[in-house]
C-alpha cells in the first residue's frame, strides 16, 4: 500500500500555526513512508473563503518546504461529485429531507436543556409520508440532507496517536445534515463532514492526520465512509497547541499565522523544527536541531504525544538563534534585506553585496530573529541619526573634545581606506596623544560614530561607517556636542 495524506486547509483565514503543524506531520508520515502528500482547499465555505487567504495558505506551506506532490485540489470545482453522492444516498434510503425550520429546532433544543438532556436532534422527520413533506413544501418549507445514524451503532478505530477509541451512535446528535437547505428538487450546499469523506474517497487517502479537535467528527465520518462503501482510512488525531494557560492557542494570544512568524523574523527551518518538536519527540532526546528530511527518517506515531502541546516562545527564540548564528553570511543577507527594505534603508543589494555582508557578520552572532537587525544596524543606513541621550551624556565629558579633535586629525591623515588595525592604531595613538585610559576612549569614539552607547563591535562598525563616508561627519556632529558641553 502506498501512503497517501492530505493536508486540507479552509481558506478562512491565514494560514494557522495549528495547520501548518498538522501539515508537518502529514509530510514527515509521507516522506518517511516514500508515500504522497496531497493539498486540498477545502473552499465550500463560500461566504468566509477568500482568495487571498489561499495565496497565503500556498505561500506559507510552500515557504516552510511542505511541498506538496498533488494539488492544490479545491472543493468549489468538485460540487458535482458530492451532489451525486447526496442523491445516490437518497436513492438508497441512506439520507432523506427534513423541513424542521430554526423555531422548531430551538424549540426541541429547549425541552431537551429543561429536561437536563444533551442537546440532538431527535430525528422526527425520518419517516415522513409523501403526503407530509408535499405539505412541509406547500408551506414553503426548504429542506436540508439528514445521514441516518443508528443510535445503537457502536464505531470504533484504532487511532495512531490515541489507541483504540469508541464512540455510540446515541452520542452523535441525532441525524447528520450533510447539506444546506434548499429546494425539493435541488441539494443545497454540502456540508463538511461528507465532502471530506468523499474527497478523500476520491483522492485515495489512506490515513488522515488531524488535530484531535476533529476527533468528534471521526465517527460520523466512518459511517459515511460504510455508506458510500468505501475502505475507511487510518485516523491519527494529534495533541492541540496550547498557550501557557493550557488553553488552544488562539488569535487572542497574538501571533498564531505563519506569515506573522515570518514577519517577525523567524526563519522557515527553525519554525518548522520547533513545530516538528511541538507533539513529537526524536528517538534521542537530546537532539533539537534537524532538517525536515532528517525527521522524516525518524518520525513516528508511537513518539506522538497525547497530550497537548504548549508553546514556548523561549523555545523557538533559542532554535531560531542558533539557525541564524550558523547562517553564511551571503545566505544571512538575503534573509536581512526583506526587514532592511521595509525600515526604509536604502539597500542596493548588487552594488553592496560585499559591504552588507560584512554587515551580517558584524551583527549575524546577536541576532535572535532576522528583524533584530533593524534596530541593530539602524546607525550604519541612517547617515542623519541623532546622538542619543546617553552618548550626548557621554561627550560632554571633560577631555573628549580635544580626543575627537586628534581623532579626526589622525583619520584625516590615512591614504589608503580605513581597516581594522590602521582603526586600531588610530585608537593607541589618540590614547597616548591625550594621556586619558582606552576606555574613554572607546566609549567616546562610541557615542560619536555609533550615536549610542551600546552596539556591535567599535571597530568593526567604525571600518564600515568608513567605507560609506559616514565615520567624518559623525565624528564632526559629536565634537559640536562635545564642545558645546
Amino acid at each position: 500500500m502506498t501512503v497517501r495524506v492530505r493536508i486540507a486547509p479552509s481558506p478562512t483565514g491565514n494560514l494557522h500555526i495549528g495547520t501548518a503543524r498538522t501539515a508537518v506531520f502529514n509530510w514527515l508520515f509521507a516522506r518517511h513512508h516514500g508515500g504522497q502528500f496531497i493539498l486540498r482547499i477545502e473552499d465550500t465555505d463560500l461566504e468566509r473563503s477568500r482568495p487571498e487567504f489561499t495565496e497565503n495558505i500556498l505561500e506559507g506551506l510552500a515557504w516552510l518546504g511542505m511541498t506538496w506532490d498533488e494539488g492544490p485540489f479545491y472543493q468549489s470545482q468538485r460540487l458535482d461529485l458530492y451532489r451525486q453522492a447526496i442523491h445516490s444516498l437518497l436513492d438508497q434510503g441512506l439520507a432523506y429531507r427534513c423541513y424542521c425550520t430554526p423555531d422548531e429546532l430551538d424549540e426541541m433544543r429547549a425541552k431537551q436543556k429543561a429536561r437536563g438532556d444533551a442537546p440532538r436532534y431527535d430525528n422526527r422527520h425520518r419517516h415522513l409520508t409523501p403526503e407530509q413533506e408535499a405539505a412541509f413544501l406547500a408551506e414553503g418549507r426548504q429542506p436540508v440532507i439528514r445521514f441516518k445514524i443508528d443510535d445503537d451503532r457502536e464505531i470504533a478505530w484504532t487511532d495512531l496517536v490515541r489507541g483504540t477509541v469508541t464512540w455510540k451512535g446515541r452520542d452523535l446528535g441525532g441525524d447528520m445534515v450533510i447539506a444546506r437547505a434548499a429546494s425539493q428538487d435541488d441539494i443545497g450546499q454540502p456540508l463538511y463532514n461528507l465532502v471530506v469523506v468523499l474527497d478523500d474517497i476520491d483522492m485515495g487517502i489512506t490515513h488522515v492526520i488531524r488535530g484531535e479537535d476533529h476527533i468528534g467528527n471521526t465517527p460520523k465520518q466512518i459511517l459515511l465512509y460504510e455508506a458510500l462503501g468505501a475502505t475507511v482510512p487510518e485516523f491519527g488525531h494529534t495533541p492541540l497547541i496550547l498557550n501557557q494557560a493550557g488553553a488552544k492557542l488562539s488569535k487572542r494570544d497574538g501571533v498564531t499565522s505563519i506569515s506573522d512568524f515570518q514577519a517577525m523574523g523567524y526563519t522557515a527551518e527553525a519554525l518548522v523544527n520547533y513545530m516538528t518538536l511541538l507533539g513529537w519527540s526524536p528517538p534521542d532526546a537530546t537532539q533539537e536541531q534537524f532538517l525536515l528530511a532528517e525527521a522524516a527518517q525518524q518520525f513516528s506515531f508511537d513518539r506522538v504525544n497525547k497530550a497537548g502541546a504548549k508553546f514556548d516562545w523561549d523555545k523557538l527564540n533559542w532554535l531560531n538563534s542558533q539557525y541564524l548564528h550558523a547562517m553564511p553570511s551571503e545566505d544571512l543577507v538575503q534573509g536581512l534585506v526583506p526587514y532592511w527594505q521595509q525600515a526604509g534603508y536604502a539597500v542596493d543589494l548588487a552594488g553592496d553585496r560585499p559591504w552588507l555582508e560584512q554587515v551580517a557578520t558584524l551583527v549575524g552572532q546577536s541576532l535572535v530573529r532576522l528583524s533584530d537587525a533593524t534596530d541593530m544596524t539602524r546607525y550604519l543606513f541612517d547617515a542623519d541619526l541623532p546622538h542619543d541621550e546617553e552618548a550626548i551624556a557621554q561627550l560632554q565629558q571633560a577631555g573628549v573634545a580635544d580626543l575627537l579633535a586628534a581623532v579626526q586629525t589622525l583619520l584625516a591623515e590615512q591614504t589608503v581606506p580605513l581597516t581594522e588595525d590602521s582603526a586600531k592604531d588610530i585608537v593607541k595613538q589618540a590614547t597616548k596623544a591625550a594621556g586619558v585610559k582606552k576606555g574613554l576612549v572607546m566609549r567616546s569614539l562610541r557615542a560619536a560614530l555609533t550615536c549610542a552607547m551600546h552596539g556591535p563591535d567599535l571597530i568593526q562598525s567604525w571600518v564600515l561607517l568608513h567605507a560609506k563616508g559616514v565615520d567624518q561627519a559623525r565624528l564632526t556632529a559629536a565634537l559640536g556636542i562635545a564642545q558645546a558641553g
